[in-house]
């Protein structure tokens, strides 16, 4: 058939007698003179652009100005296009009925798209490089096009076409939508006046783009690439290359940031608190969320309900695809065409649809439609949830500056609630925001499925319907329970972790005493109650797993089996399969609304408590009345709430009556810098803490406040900084005069105080950081500062010195170093007054007195500065210029210390007593210097270890990239991209081979009758038709005979389906359980192993592992594995599987579907592969940065009192807002990668569609109707699961790193348990006598490193007392261990009684001996516990072992006696007393010798003094050897060994090394005395 643009079934196609326009050929050429216009003057300007702009690849985002209207361009451009696709059909299917080809029916329609597609280019580039002239090319072509278009219509009418005919309908469209262009154009030139007007208007980017730092874009792309997420690729892909970082990711747009949000958040809320009626009525938060976030809320619900409504359009094409194939019929070309208006075939919109292609093309588009709008939704939704959460977190912060200490301290807010709020309350918001629109769009989306299933199947429909409504309810409450397991889970976890911690922080001991199997069972018992909690979780999860799976089967079987009894028509397979697949979509909502109805419960709940919190009290408000100064109105307004406290309202004042002022003001108050005049302060109760107080702190001098414990001495420093609430009296704070005030960027500083409170408080920040605390560095001052704390030694130690990382509360430094560095602090600020509570209280006498002389009597009183001193050392009195003595919440004495002698002896007499007190304690002063000494020490093994392990870490991460030697890009790109088969093999192995073998085959099998139900489906729903034909008989009772026969075979099928869809169901059950038991026992075995490798790995293990790291397996890793691998894994073998059956049915029934499947098993293959290696780096940076957030809010919640008396608020939101920040756009990142796999696994989803119903209507003949639906009913579901499968991928890698974690662990070597005697050949009551040889021993921690000990040769006679001393690190410790064959003997060996230790098992080795050791360890439980955890001693024998210990009537005054609680390291028990149980623990085990470490190290005198008895009386008859730490202790020793550098240099009975001058014993005498 030749072709011909009019067409030649008639010869007038081409006569124009009737006149030019009213030949409708013409008309359509004239159509086609604007597009081919827009495309020779847009191509060159294009290809001229492009060409100039080869050179800088990409331009900077700071050009992209969106021009006016570009949005609505961007939608009317692709209405536009749509609309072209319709005319493209309209034509191309009209032509079928024609007898000849006519061009002009769809080619003008096709250059149309062309043109439109060219002009959405044209302007992007156009709007890119911001030259709005060229503009006006494309308001010439919307113009042209408009008036060829308004021709063709009015030409439409003349002849009499009206709506009823479809190309009138879409030639209207057209008509409409240039028009709207061509408007959109004007506006572009009245508003920018680029052309016709004198002056352009010059407009600059967004702010955010002129910041180079923004590189989240979405926000000022165009819409395509707004839709697609076309703007991630560079980051997308780049990951591949090399890692993502935090700088990559850039900052946040202005509209995003948490201080825009909470301001928006802030004012919604503020405004009701004006507009209220009720004063008491606090503003509700919803009505302020709905305020601030409700548009995008509202966005986000619409663009959901065009995704629903979209996704019905599935089933209907599938539906009407099969009809049209089932009864067939061929188009029948029209012979006549001369009556035909313009001679050519004007269709009705309901022919087009009847076409299949059409539908094909419809469905594809309605699918690509769907996509887009859903995953527009999802990021709208979720943008706003985490602006939400920015905008409340900042909320809660400025809050929690604002809070009242004696809301703290009075225990009304704790620290735990107050990170609830901002970890978990919070983050319940943010869900509730994400799964909002569902509340709304599901029961819309519910209403129309059942709707249009009556409408397929009449009333059997209501019945499936009925069966998920029913089986609804049932998932809501599963969801119920398996929120109520994981509560108890959780609370088990917390213990058995409590538990695991404590044996780690005591694993030494429990070595030492071969307790560790009684403290692991302890473990494995919890761990227990834990698991059993955890099968109820799998259980519960397995249920709604099989619940999702089974309820599609039974409403479906439901359905049609009704319907086969039921209805009179035969069931057909386009019935069939589009209400399958409707089936398919209703699961969904009613699946997830019990998750949503569920976090909707919760964010009630979050709303309540967050309202609760933000009434709580104020600081300020109510502690000021005598008013409040603000330190500059633009910082107010840079940072609502900073107010300044310390300004009292008479001050505002000085600028009217200055000159009165001034004369009036006494002069005595002149040196005065704080003055309380009858202050009654109270904590929040009505009890006054502090009464009646008057003091007067003077300027520039030291004032020291004294008293005993708990009179009120730091609640008075509280008292005049604020914090306490006021019953009445003023605190005034005096002004600077003007001949010092200090130039403006200074004034910041001018009331702020320089407080170092009682309890340290570190940041988590650098050791620098913490001292310098936001003033600028002075290296002069600093070294000052660092000197008089004495911190040079300690920051020697640290690995990176003082840019060393403190852990979070200052936790890897001691209570001293930590007190120290505070005092530094408050030192270092450049104030002009100084409050120090008692910084002497966690300090030895050495660094006390060097730190009043050096640093508060030196570097403050040098100053000039105004000091304020709280402390118990009355020894300082003498050098106070000012004392403040309390007594009881009042002031008992004010004045110097010489008005005290005179006017108030009594007292004076009575400090006289307790300084002789204090100076007999200085004779301790070499024996406590010890604890600083100590504490170093600490530190130095901590940080040494610390360092080892690191470099272990470092080997194990080289190992991997060892594999291939040239570790080039390629190597680690392909590395990053692997999936970690390895690991994944060895957690299934860990759960066991029938179990995987069991979920294998249940999972194959239950996808395999899935597949069978629904091709069953199809055999029944094809089979009867043939019948319908033959049996044609005018016989009405041969009519009835062969109805009855063919309804008879027809449910012939029932009850196969039945036993089918009976089997999937059951499969399903099965399944589910069968993955989440493999999880459950996977993770016990894990957890069991890796307990049992860390408890009996070598103490050397402990000292070079971080305890952070290994209590990191037991926590989130274990975590990991028990509740959050199981189901990822369960997912992500279900959408596989689901994917790869649908394909294979798919292929099943088109083969040539495979030609098509290799391109997109390419994309698919890629799209995958980048995603995964991106997606991983924005999960760390998420996980990351959330750290520091949470550690920021309780950090101020700690120190709050800290950064309200330095005046630092400002500098803290500011850091909130920072870190805020960062996590949201890590957080955001990341939900834009995953909309960005999603829109592109979408459209591959629907591009398979599109093939398999293409592939299906062209090579339908010979093929039943009901496999084309089966085929396109799999072909949908594909588009549902693709993405899944790549999301499940990814999560599961995340995850199994940490199966490759606990994996490491599980290759540390074991201590040797054995030995090589057997118990039953060491004697009962070995050791008897406690006779110790040592030969020729040689000792080492590791085989890698050198020997501590070297050929040590010695013998201890049973029951004597030995001293072992020495210099630090000369060995004396390692020879303690080595006594218990706790390190390396690698020569030599030590015997006692008889037996040769190394041979003996460790078990028996030691039990059998006693040691004290130098830190008391002591484990939460009762008293009994501690002393005796086998249970293996009467009580007789405990109480004599505390009585020894002179702790028995301690103990019997405790609540319980013996069973009274100890709490963790036990906290409630001085040092000493610690030490004495420890001292009981070792009488209680009756061995005959006994090891001291070091024990006396860390206790008072008294403590000593009775640890010595015990051991000379108790421990008579037992060899005793003391390992000391001060020689003082080991002078009346029997015999004495002397050790330097791992070598015995000297052995002999204490006096008589004493009579050897140069012996080094009596140096070390000399030199400790």
């Amino acid at each position: 058939m030749s072709l011909s643009f009019c067409g030649n079934d008639v010869n007038n196609s081409y006569s124009v007698e009737k006149g030019v326009l009213n030949n409708g050929c013409f008309v359509d050429a004239l159509n086609l003179v604007p597009h081919v216009f827009l495309l020779f003057i847009t191509f060159p300007i294009l290809f001229i652009g492009w060409g100039s702009q080869s050179s800088k690849v990409q331009i900077h985002h700071n050009t992209w100005l969106h021009f006016p209207g570009h949005n609505l361009r961007w939608i009317l451009t692709f209405t536009l296009l749509f609309v072209h696709v319709c005319e493209i059909a309209e034509g191309i299917v009209s032509n079928t009925w024609m007898k000849s080809n006519h061009l002009h029916l769809f080619l003008p329609a096709f250059m149309g798209f062309i043109a439109a597609t060219t002009s959405v280019v044209y302007y992007h580039n156009i709007e890119t490089a911001n030259f709005p002239k060229l503009l006006l090319a494309l308001f010439i072509y919307w113009v042209l096009a408009f008036i060829t278009k308004i021709i063709k219509l009015w030409k439409f009418a003349e002849v009499g076409l009206g709506v009823e005919h479809l190309r009138f309908c879409i030639t209207a469209l057209l008509v409409v939508l240039y028009g709207l262009l061509m408007a959109v154009e004007v506006n572009v030139i009245i508003v920018r006046k680029y052309v016709f007007f004198a002056n352009p208007q010059r407009v600059k980017p967004p702010e955010d783009l002129q910041d180079l730092g923004v590189r989240f874009l979405q926000p000022f792309v165009n819409l395509l690439s707004k839709a697609t997420y076309w703007w991630m690729n560079p980051l997308i892909i780049g990951a591949h290359k090399r890692p993502i970082e935090l700088k990559k990711i850039g900052k946040l747009p202005i509209a995003m940031r948490s201080l825009t949000n909470y301001l928006r958040l802030k004012d919604a809320y503020e405004e009701q608190r004006q507009n209220a009626e009720d004063l008491e009525k606090s503003p509700s938060i919803w009505r302020a969320m709905y305020r601030a976030f409700g548009r995008p809320i509202l966005l986000s619900s619409t663009f959901r309900y065009m995704a629903d409504l979209l996704g019905f359009a599935g089933p209907l094409c599938i539906s009407g695809i099969v009809e049209r194939l089932e009864n067939n019929t061929e188009v029948v070309r029209m012979n006549k065409t001369e009556d035909l208006p313009f001679g050519v075939f004007f269709m009705s919109s309901t022919q087009l649809l009847q076409n299949t292609y059409v539908l094909a093309v419809l469905l594809f588009l309605a699918l690509v439609l769907q996509r887009t709008f859903l995953q527009a939704s999802y990021y709208v939704t979720i943008e706003t949830g985490i602006n939400l959460r920015g905008a409340l977190l900042a909320m809660i912060y400025n809050k929690i500056l604002r809070l009242s200490t004696s809301n703290m301290s009075m225990g009304e807010m704790t620290l735990g609630q107050i990170n609830n709020l901002v970890a978990i309350e919070t983050n319940q918001l943010m869900w509730f925001l994400f799964l909002c629109p569902n509340l709304w769009a599901m029961p819309v989306q519910i209403i129309m499925g059942v709707i249009l299933l009556y409408y397929l199947l009449g009333f059997s429909a209501l019945i499936g319907a009925l069966v998920i409504v029913l089986l609804a309810p049932i998932q809501y409450l599963i969801a119920t329970k398996l929120a109520d397991t994981q509560k108890s889970t959780l609370d088990y976890s917390t213990d058995r972790l409590k538990k695991t911690t404590e044996i780690l922080k005591g694993i030494k001991l429990l070595k030492l005493y071969a307790w560790e199997n009684i403290f692991c069972d302890s473990v494995l018992e919890t761990r227990g109650k834990e698991l059993t909690s955890l099968r109820t979780f799998a259980l519960y999860t397995s249920m709604s797993i099989f619940m999702n799976a089974a309820i599609p089967i039974a409403a479906v079987l439901a359905t049609f089996v009704t319907h086969a009894y039921i209805s009179q028509s035969r069931l057909s397979p386009a019935e069939a399969f589009a209400s399958l697949a409707l089936f398919h979509i209703l699961v969904t909502p009613l699946f997830l609304l019990s998750t949503v109805v569920r976090f909707a419960v919760k964010a009630l709940v979050s709303v309540q408590k967050l309202g609760e919190f933000l009434q709580s009290e104020e600081i300020g408000d109510d502690s000021w009345r005598n008013g409040d100064m603000p330190v500059s109105l633009e910082s107010c307004k840079k940072h609502p709430g900073a107010r300044n406290r310390k300004q009292p309202l008479r001050y505002q004042m000085d600028n009217y009556e200055q000159p009165l002022r001034r004369q009036l003001r006494p002069t005595e108050t002149e040196d005065v810098a704080v003055k309380v005049n009858n202050g009654y302060f109270t904590w929040g109760s009505n009890m006054s803490t502090l009464s009646d107080i008057n003091i007067r702190i003077p300027t520039g001098q030291l004032t020291m406040i004294v008293g005993q414990v708990g009179c009120g001495k730091s609640s008075l420093l509280l008292a005049m900084l604020g914090e306490m609430q006021t019953h009445s009296g003023k605190v005034y704070w005096s002004k600077l005069p003007d001949s010092e005030m200090l130039p403006d960027y200074l004034s910041k500083n001018r009331y702020s105080v320089a407080y170092a409170a009682q309890k340290s408080w570190l940041l988590n920040a650098t050791v620098e950081d913490n001292i310098t605390f936001g003033s600028p560095f002075n290296k002069q001052r600093y070294k000052a500062v660092i000197d008089a704390c004495s911190l040079q030694p300690d920051i020697d130690l640290l690995p990176f010195g003082d840019q060393t990382e403190i852990g979070e509360r200052g936790i890897n430094l001691s209570g001293g170093q930590r007190q120290r560095i505070c005092v530094a602090r408050a030192l270092y600020q450049n104030t002009n007054i100084v409050f120090l509570d008692d910084p002497f209280s966690a300090l030895d006498i050495h660094l006390s007195d060097h730190l009043m002389q050096e640093g508060i009597l030196k570097f403050l009183q040098d100053d000039k500065r105004t000091v304020v001193l709280v402390t118990h050392k009355l020894q300082y009195l003498i050098h106070a210029d000012w004392i403040i003595a309390m007594k009881d919440g009042s002031v008992l004495r004010e004045g110097t210390l010489k008005d005290i002698q005179t006017h108030d002896v009594e007292l004076y007499e009575h400090w006289k007593t307790l300084m002789n007190r204090q100076d007999q304690e200085l004779e301790k002063d070499t024996e406590i210097e010890s604890q600083t000494t100590l504490e170093r020490k600490t530190l130095r093994r901590a940080f040494y270890s610390r360092e080892a392990k690191n470099q272990i870490d470092d080997e194990d991460e080289e190992e991997e990239e060892e594999e291939d030697e040239d570790d080039n890009l390629s190597t680690t790109t392909s590395r990053r991209s692997k999936i970690p088969w390895k690991v994944c093999w060895c957690y299934l192995s860990s759960g066991g081979f029938l179990l995987v073998f069991l979920m294998v085959t249940s999972k194959l099998a239950k996808h395999s009758v899935m597949v069978a139900i629904d091709y069953w489906l199809a055999a029944w729903t094809s089979s009867a038709p043939n019948e319908q034909n033959s049996s044609f008989s005018l016989d009405a009772n041969a009519t009835n005979i062969s109805e009855t026969i063919r309804n008879a075979e027809h449910r012939s099928y029932v009850p196969v389906f039945v036993i089918l869809c009976g089997a999937g169901i059951f499969l399903c059950l099965i399944t589910s359980l069968s993955v989440e038991f493999l999880g459950l026992s996977a993770a016990t075995n894990l957890h069991h192993n890796l307990l049992n490798k860390i408890i009996h790995a070598p103490l050397r293990f402990f000292d070079i592992t971080p305890l952070g790291q290994i209590l990191n397996r037991f926590s989130a890793d274990t975590n990991i594995i028990d509740q959050h691998i199981p189901p990822t894994l369960e997912s992500l073998t279900r959408s596989t599987l689901l994917c790869l059956s649908a394909i294979g049915i798919i292929t099943f029934v088109t083969p040539v579907f495979v030609t098509a499947l290799v391109p997109l098993a390419v994309a698919f293959y890629f799209i995958q592969k980048y995603f995964r290696v991106a997606s991983k780096d924005l999960q760390d940076l998420d996980d990351s940065t959330q750290l520091p957030l949470l550690c920021h809010f309780s950090e101020t919640a700690e120190g709050l009192t800290t950064i309200r008396a330095f005046r630092h608020e400002a500098r803290f939101k500011q850091r909130m807002l920072e870190l805020t920040d960062t996590n949201n756009t890590a957080y955001l990142f990341l939900s834009a990668a995953n909309r960005w796999l999603e829109v592109r696994t979408d459209y591959l989803g629907a591009v398979i569609v599109l093939t398999a119903a293409v592939a299906a209507i062209c090579s339908f003949y010979g093929l039943q109707s009901g496999l084309v639906g089966l085929g396109l009913t799999y072909a949908l579901t594909v588009t549902n699961y693709l993405n899944w499968v790549v999301r499940n991928l990814a999560d599961l890698e995340v995850q199994m790193a940490a199966v490759k974690k606990v994996n490491s662990f599980l290759t540390t070597e074991s201590e040797n348990y054995e030995g090589s005697i057997d118990v039953s050949q060491v004697p009962e009551d070995w050791p008897q006598h406690g006779e110790i040889k040592i030969q020729d021993l040689c000792v080492r921690y590791d085989p890698m490193l050198k020997p501590v000990l070297k050929h040590v040769n010695a013998f201890i006679n049973p029951g004597q007392k030995v001293g072992i001393c020495g210099r630090t690190g000369s060995g004396k410790s390692s020879l303690s261990l080595a006594f218990f064959n706790m390190v390396d003997v690698f020569e030599g060996k030590i015997i006692i009684d008889g037996i040769d230790i190394c041979k003996l098992p460790l078990q028996t080795l030691r039990s059998r001996l006693s040691i004290i050791l130098q830190d008391p360890v002591l484990f939460s439980g009762s008293i009994r516990f501690n002393l005796d955890p086998e249970r293996t001693c009467s009580d007789d024998r405990l109480w004599e072992a505390l009585e020894i210990a002179q702790l028995k009537n301690m103990v019997k005054t405790l609540p319980g006696g013996l069973d009274a609680v100890i709490t963790e390291g036990g906290e409630n028990f001085s040092v000493g007393q610690r030490q004495l149980f420890c001292l009981a623990r070792a009488f209680v085990r009756k061995s005959s010798i006994l090891i001291m470490d070091e024990a006396t190290a860390s206790i008072d005198m008294a403590t000593e003094n009775i640890l010595q008895k015990v051991v000379m009386t108790a421990f008579a008859d037992r060899t005793v050897v003391t390992i000391a730490h001060l020689v003082s202790s080991i002078l009346e020793a029997e015999q004495v060994l002397v050790f330097s550098t791992g070598i015995l240099v000297e052995c002999d009975s204490a006096a008589n090394l004493l009579a050897q001058e140069d012996s080094l014993f009596s140096i070390l005498v000399r030199t400790h005395k």
